[in-house]
């Protein structure tokens, strides 16, 4: 594996900028108003026209947690009173109700996620009653062959929630770690023990969970080389499946909870860079593959399958096993992708409250997608996914002749091949050892929004690294 990745520290240091993540394209950025609950109805209706209609993926988003994590993006509600989660999932149930109506019952839902939030926040009897009520309005599977994920939160949850859990049809975890860093979980408001950690995972272990997948951030207050490796080694004495390590963000501009981390005490940019490879460094040493962008797996895992044959995806989720899939999203700020369209509910309990309450789907926004869009999107998700591009055989799947329709785009890629993050040859391009890490810096010769959206009023993202 070392000889599929390259750390050059140099190419990093000059390519380092802001870029989308692409779990979408085109990202939400894009998203407008004027999709709303006729226009995603309409879409949903015709996906089960087709020949052979793609089955389902169904994400839950439960969006409370009882204390607040300050580094936290994610859109969420912060309680302690957990009699709030009953007037959310009553009209959750409403929209599963409204949702299940527009899909034909014989699409199998091969792909079920809960994310949060907290999950775990609602009770077990609440808990029963979702899945109960997803199960009786969709086709869920019964033979273990799905991705059937909750996250989890260790200071949320004990064994008998995951024996529940287990029982109601998942059979894959997400846990939250960060850091084990009794500092660094201090300065953002996340104490958090290994020990419940490890019990957590022990628990999964015994009830015979499919994979296992451990949270890190590394940027975070306090944060050393030396400290996160210290980390790093308790994480991978635990053997968790997959492992995403992600590069903390700091936009209190835009994330009001982050005005809580003292930024004098972030690490400095050679700092999170020395994190970063010593991250990589340990991780492949320990077997682990790297699958792209903050993702590592061990080499049985079916991220890595898929990638070696070719059907690996990546969507609002992050890298997925399961591509030809609808994506049915529900619950406050949900995003869904179904046929050629993105949408995304209404990003506060008031707006969506209201929209099921009139008995529509709180759809508020969205984006019918062009065919130069789906182009645009099949390609840049091809490359952070395979790495490679086949011009020939890309060209013939959308009847177009590739280095004429991408004529600007390759002029761009010159550059990124002069300094040695792209390969061509006769077939077409491939991201090199060295530009695997800068995934997101190839795909971005190909994104058409990207110059519309420079000036004043451009969309901040996150550093490619």
């Amino acid at each position: 594996m070392a000889v599929d990745l390259v750390f050059d520290k140099d190419l990093i240091a000059r390519y380092d900028k802001a870029g989308p993540r692409y779990t979408s394209y085109p990202t939400a950025v894009q998203f407008q108003e004027e999709f709303g609950n006729a226009s995603y109805v309409e879409n949903a209706l015709c996906t089960n026209e087709n020949m052979v209609p793609h089955q389902l993926s169904l994400y839950f988003h439960l969006p409370f947690c009882n204390t607040v994590c300050y580094y936290c993006a994610c859109n969420k509600i912060i309680t302690n009173n957990r009699k709030h989660a009953a007037p959310y999932l009553k009209l959750l149930h409403r929209e599963i109700e409204l949702q299940a109506a527009l899909f034909d019952k014989d699409r199998q839902v091969n792909q079920l996620h809960w994310g949060g939030g907290t999950p775990t926040f609602i009770s077990r009897e609440q808990m029963s009653d979702l899945m109960a009520f997803t199960r009786s309005h969709f086709s869920l599977r019964d033979d273990n062959k799905g991705e059937y994920s909750v996250e989890l939160d260790p200071r949320e949850c004990d064994a008998e929630t995951i024996a529940l859990l287990r029982n109601l049809g998942f059979n894959r975890v997400s846990l939250g770690v960060q850091d084990f860093d009794p500092e660094v979980q201090k300065s953002v408001n996340r104490i958090q023990s290994e020990e419940e950690t490890f019990a957590i995972i022990e628990a999964a272990r015994h009830e015979g969970y499919k994979s296992i997948s451990l949270d890190l951030i590394y940027g975070l207050p306090k944060q050393s080389a030396d400290s996160f490796a210290q980390t790093l080694e308790k994480v991978i004495s635990m053997q968790p499946d997959r492992l995403s390590i992600f590069n903390y963000a700091h936009m209190p501009d835009r994330f009001k909870v982050q005005k809580q981390i003292n930024e004098a005490e972030l690490p400095d940019p050679a700092v999170k860079l020395e994190i970063f490879q010593n991250n990589i460094n340990t991780l492949i040493k320990a077997g682990y593959v790297y699958i792209g962008m903050d993702h590592f797996a061990k080499a049985s895992d079916d991220l890595v399958k898929a990638q070696q044959n070719g059907t690996l995806h990546r969507n609002f989720q992050g890298y997925s096993t399961h591509a030809e899939c609808d994506i049915v999203a529900m619950g406050m700020s949900a995003i869904s992708r179904i046929g050629r369209s993105f949408s995304q509910n209404a990003r506060d309990l008031i707006g969506y409250y209201a929209a099921l309450d009139q008995g529509r789907l709180p759809v508020a926004r969205g984006l019918q997608l062009s065919l130069d869009d789906e182009i645009r999107g099949t390609l840049i998700a091809e490359l952070m996914c395979q790495n490679r591009i086949d011009i020939q055989g890309f060209g013939a799947r959308y009847q177009i002749d590739f280095k004429d329709y991408f004529s600007e785009e390759l002029k761009r890629l010159e550059t990124l091949v002069k300094d040695g993050l792209v390969t061509w040859d006769h077939k077409g391009f491939s991201v090199t050892p060295r530009g695997r890490l800068l995934v997101r810096t190839v795909a971005m010769c190909f994104d058409a929004y990207l110059e519309r959206q420079n000036g004043h009023n451009a969309p901040r993202y996150s550093r490619t690294i």
